[in-house]
């Protein structure tokens, strides 16, 4: 991989220092808006709730972020005046509301957005997820392989990473038939390799993968703990499949199992993570009582943040010197391979 040196801008500004991921997710629509139309038992959630709690999250957990993933609906508007300019800023593409057909999950993007917008906003990156099954129908997965390419392209125009996140889902036929935004039960480890396999494909133009565990969270054991060589092969094929930067997302997993999840994925090379519910679910369990929401914020969440940090900076792959930036055995950093690339195109 050669990064352009817009491309290279966006992943130093997504990263440490040192140059790992630390990125805490909040462009959840869904998962955030449900519960709380629930509680005032209304069809949609009242706007100024979903964007207070965003707003909250940004404000409160920045600190230990090295960026921080946000919607535009939402999380823009109220939460993007709390982000320290010093934190990396990544935006959402992709519409919450997808299309469910017999053969598959149709994705798209987000009405009046474009890569070119959040460009102009000053995003750093741009991040997509897209459902994806290989035995999805043939024109399903057509048009979810046409929609990844058209932002891998518009990225690479712009001039802007792409940070792209793969989930399989239920089929219509499958047992455990659900529409949330949650890790799908009995998934295949096969159905989560196979998908990045194919959009490891340079035809994508993917800079930064966000991946799921190819196991089932519960049935991670953890690096050490009984049975963990068997599921680490698992992990290991996924990063040799991804061949670029990746970090993990956590999908709802309790805290516990999402760092069982990352002990397999730093040693298989994965360079941090972006995740949102397992750090903060516990805290907006006491919706609507925003006090209490704040201090377990404050506190159970940073200390888990703190937490996942620790484990990151000791064990982590930096983005900088993974495989896709080594030539002929010998690692160069990315600003030459960067500026190697720009020599070129002017002939020099």
């Amino acid at each position: 991989m050669q990064l352009s040196a817009g491309k290279l801008w966006g992943m130093r500004r997504m990263a440490d220092d040192a140059g790992r991921f630390k990125m805490t997710a909040v462009d959840q629509r869904p998962p955030i808006k449900n519960p709380i139309a629930a509680h005032y038992g209304v069809e949609e959630a009242p706007y100024d709730d979903v964007a207070r709690f965003k707003a909250l999250l940004t404000e409160v957990l920045q600190d230990q972020s090295s960026a921080m993933l946000l919607d535009p609906h939402f999380a823009v508007p109220r939460g993007i005046g709390n982000l320290s300019p010093t934190k990396g800023l990544i935006v959402t593409l992709e519409d919450s509301l997808f299309q469910e057909t017999d053969g598959g999950r149709l994705s798209s993007e987000i009405d009046d957005w474009s890569v070119a917008k959040i460009k102009r906003m000053g995003s750093d990156a741009v991040k997509v997820l897209a459902w994806y099954r290989p035995d999805a129908s043939e024109a399903v997965n057509t048009h979810q392989k046409d929609f990844v390419k058209r932002i891998g392209e518009a990225c690479a125009l712009y001039d802007i990473p792409f940070l792209f996140e793969l989930l399989v889902y239920p089929l219509a036929s499958d047992a455990h038939q659900t529409k949330d935004y949650v890790e799908l039960k009995g998934k295949k480890a096969d159905d989560v390799l196979a998908s990045v396999e194919e959009f490891a494909k340079p035809d994508y133009g993917v800079d930064v993968f966000k991946l799921e565990s190819p196991l089932n969270a519960a049935d991670v054991p953890g690096v050490g703990n009984e049975g963990w060589e068997e599921a680490q092969s698992a992990f290991d094929e996924m990063g040799r499949l991804a061949g670029r930067p990746w970090v993990m997302l956590s999908a709802g997993a309790g805290k516990p199992q999402f760092r069982n999840i990352l002990t397999h994925a730093y040693r298989a090379g994965a360079s941090g993570y972006l995740a949102g519910r397992a750090i903060w679910l516990d805290a907006f369990s006491h919706f609507p009582d925003w006090d209490r929401m704040r201090v377990g914020l404050a506190n159970e969440s940073v200390d888990y943040m703190n937490n996942l940090n620790e484990l990151t900076d000791g064990e982590a792959l930096p983005w900088h010197a993974h495989d896709a930036f080594t030539e002929g055995g010998a690692q160069f950093s990315p600003a030459d391979a960067s500026f190697r690339h720009i020599y070129r195109d002017f002939g020099l």
